[in-house]
């Protein structure tokens, strides 16, 4: 008798022989089941057999039966992993687990994508929930029919490329795009639907080209002008004290921004978690920034009363559930990025908006001498190839401020 069995968080599955019913052939049917809350579902391995093969598959050296019974070990280990991801994410439920089974067994990537989709917005990762919408929506705009996996090749990947391009897309939009749609290809190739011949991705195939880094950052000079900028209204005080502070603190994010807490400073610094790496990497790398005076002067101005639950800046309550967190984040930059349309007008500066506050915080940086590692790690990056991208324009006026002393003669 067959003995797979895997338990976990109430979730049981088994694979089981299910005599309730022979088929044709007079065989019964091998189906791994899953319990739940009292309810159970069934999922096919495409084998059947006679009740006495089954009580000896476990110990048979009989080729045929040898065979049948890795497909079936196969098989379990498909819902099992399934059913493990599910639990660990919080997220079980035999619905969404029948909604992942069904993709793995499919042969079109948009059903892949939209399974994918709504198996993240059930966790924390609505980002990248959101990447998988707005990459299906551009792919059913580019073919106007189901893609199949196999559909999708080297010059596939190119003429998809070369449509978002036309369509508007940077080349840093289009690279989140390819990274995401790689996940689903690489999940697929995991399972045994993309064979390795097929897989169109990496070193000799298709090589996804990272956008360039877009010349956004300020200057010391620039940034003492917002600074100092005051148009009598208290708005605008606000916003750019807040942009401020997230220059000053490292270049944080809106995100990590809302999401300060005063128990997050100890001994002068303010010490996060970037929520955009947390899961994604094996240790909780965190990032340190001193609080120099103007941060301490903005927490005054417009922060919380102090207590050690609380948020520094008055933007979340703590009561709202993650989609209701990222849009307050996102309606924050939106109130910050219009209000610096103004500013920057004011001034006579470049378009700026909070992910400037960032970029400048690295270039500032860099041009003071700081070394690559040293901004990578205060930025929280996980590699020194994003803080180079960061870094792009910074070393393009460098070089056309060496070109012109060339010409000094």
């Amino acid at each position: 008798m067959n003995n797979h069995y895997y338990s976990k968080d109430g979730v049981t599955v088994a694979t089981i022989l299910d005599t309730r019913r022979a088929l044709a052939n007079g065989q019964y049917p091998v189906r791994i089941r899953v319990s739940y809350r009292r309810v159970r579902s069934y999922y096919p391995t495409g084998k059947s057999m006679m009740p006495d093969d089954w009580q000896r598959l476990n110990a048979t050296r009989l080729h045929s039966l040898v065979s049948v019974r890795k497909d079936i070990e196969n098989s379990f280990e498909l819902v099992r992993q399934a059913v493990e991801d599910l639990t660990s994410k919080g997220c079980f439920t035999l619905e969404l687990l029948g909604a992942r089974l069904k993709g793995a067994g499919a042969t079109s990537v948009n059903a892949s994508i939209q399974i994918k989709e709504h198996e993240l917005r059930g966790t924390s990762h609505i980002g990248t929930a959101d990447i998988l919408r707005a990459l299906l929506l551009s792919m059913n705009a580019f073919s106007k029919r189901e893609v199949q996996y196999i559909d999708v090749s080297i010059s596939w990947l190119r003429r998809f490329e070369e449509f978002m391009r036309a369509s508007g897309k940077g080349q840093t939009t289009i690279a989140i795009y390819m990274r995401a749609l790689r996940s689903i290809f690489n999940q697929a190739r995991a399972i045994g639907i993309v064979k390795e011949a097929q897989y169109p991705f990496g070193r000799g195939r298709y090589e996804i080209q990272e956008g360039e880094g877009r010349k956004l950052a300020l200057t010391l000079e620039q940034i003492g002008l917002i600074a100092r900028y005051d148009d009598g209204y208290e708005a605008t005080a606000k916003y750019r004290d807040y942009w401020l502070f997230m220059y000053l603190c490292n270049g944080i994010n809106v995100a990590d921004f809302v999401r300060l807490r005063y128990s997050d400073i100890e001994d002068g610094e303010i010490s996060y978690v970037r929520k955009k790496t947390e899961r994604r990497t094996k240790s909780r790398k965190a990032v340190r920034a001193i609080i120099v005076p103007q941060m301490q002067d903005i927490i005054s101005r417009w922060g919380n009363k102090e207590s050690p639950d609380s948020f520094i800046f008055p933007i979340l309550t703590g009561k709202e559930s993650i989609e209701e967190q990222r849009q307050k984040a996102k309606d924050l930059t939106s109130c910050i990025n219009r209000k610096f349309r103004s500013i920057s007008k004011a001034l006579g500066l470049p378009p700026v908006s909070t992910y400037t506050a960032r970029h400048s915080f690295a270039t500032v940086l860099k041009r003071s001498g700081a070394s690559i590692a040293y901004i990578s790690e205060s930025l929280g990056h996980t590699d020194l190839k994003t803080t180079e991208n960061y870094l792009a324009s910074f070393e393009r006026e460098e070089r056309e401020k060496n070109a012109a002393l060339l010409t000094r003669f």
